[in-house]
């Protein structure tokens, strides 16, 4: 991660990839540090949609204070540069109430909108434009956005999960107002807080098993229910947010397209890629993230980083 201050107000960033484990681990440390959670994950901000991006509980939630979830209904737009924004808000507001703020996810450009001042081109979404590449989606399926988008933009679609199609669309959406990749439109001008960030990370396999045991529990507590009733709420298929994963899969299965078996397959298939995705944002060669091994001692270690670094005592 570039772009990291050396003075200025703290802020933690936990990261790491789908399902190994941030959300517990931040809600464990939180209350010591008299610190609160902002958000940096692109699924959770979406209203009703609960079990499928793996929110925090209600009562976690009640626990330690959060910000940047359930801010949009499913069908709204929502932008980096709104994220970046809001995000920013509420750090400041978090600090300025004497609290500590603690940004975890695993949406690599929303932690880096943040820690790394990313400047993000201002172009206004524009709705004939989405329409036309949705409609292509619909059509093509998203494979063919996804292969234009490397065609002119490969940094970008590096860096974007095929499918994701709310991002593949944003990013198509910029070149073609604009004639120019977002890649090169975006650049870092540096942090305005002083960074610890600290990667939560385990062997792959188990990472794969815990994913795999995590979209079991997914649906014995009711993913399909919450996607019929996301439909019957009006929200179709076609929406990016229902595009995501687990809804993507249920809604083919709804549809009769395949069986759920099959789409249990496809979601746990699917997150697999996702963490191999993360790792490519959040490289465990990156000397400014401390890598933190998941398992007993994790949380302790973690506590001792921050504490060090919140008094001074410790570098980033």
């Amino acid at each position: 991660m570039l772009g990291q201050a050396t003075s200025g107000p703290e802020l933690i960033a936990l990261v790491g990839p789908t399902g190994v484990g941030k959300s517990e681990l931040a809600i464990s440390l939180a209350p010591g540090l008299n610190a609160e959670i902002v958000s940096a994950d692109s699924r959770q901000i979406y209203r009703y949609m609960d079990i499928g991006t793996a929110k925090p509980t209600l009562e976690d939630q009640a626990r330690v204070p959060h910000h940047l979830i359930d801010i949009v209904d499913p069908d709204e737009i929502y932008t980096l540069a709104m994220y970046q924004e809001e995000a920013l808000h509420c750090i400041d507001g978090i600090i300025k109430h004497g609290c500590v703020p603690l940004l975890v996810g695993g949406t690599g450009l929303y932690v880096r909108a943040v820690v790394e001042g990313l400047q993000i081109p201002h172009v206004a979404p524009n709705p004939k434009v989405r329409a036309e590449l949705e409609e292509k989606a619909r059509t093509c399926g998203p494979e063919a956005l996804y292969q234009e988008l490397s065609r002119v933009d490969p940094a970008a679609a590096a860096k974007i999960d095929p499918q994701n199609l709310r991002r593949i669309i944003r990013a198509l959406e910029v070149y073609h107002l604009t004639g120019q990749p977002i890649s090169h439109l975006q650049r870092a001008d540096g942090s305005r807080y002083r960074v610890l960030m600290i990667g939560l990370t385990m062997p792959r396999e188990e990472l794969y098993h815990r994913i795999d045991a995590r979209v079991d529990r997914m649906i014995a507590r009711g993913l399909v229910e919450e996607v019929k009733r996301l439909v019957a709420m009006s929200y179709g298929y076609e929406l990016p947010a229902m595009s995501g994963l687990g809804y993507k899969q249920i809604g083919s299965y709804l549809r009769g397209e395949i069986g759920l078996d099959e789409a249990i397959k496809m979601i746990k298939y699917q997150t697999h890629r996702l963490a191999r995705q993360q790792y490519m944002w959040f490289r465990l060669s990156d000397p400014k993230i401390r890598w933190l091994e998941q398992g007993p001692e994790a949380a302790s270690a973690a506590y001792r980083l921050t504490r060090a670094f919140l008094s001074g005592t410790g570098s980033i």
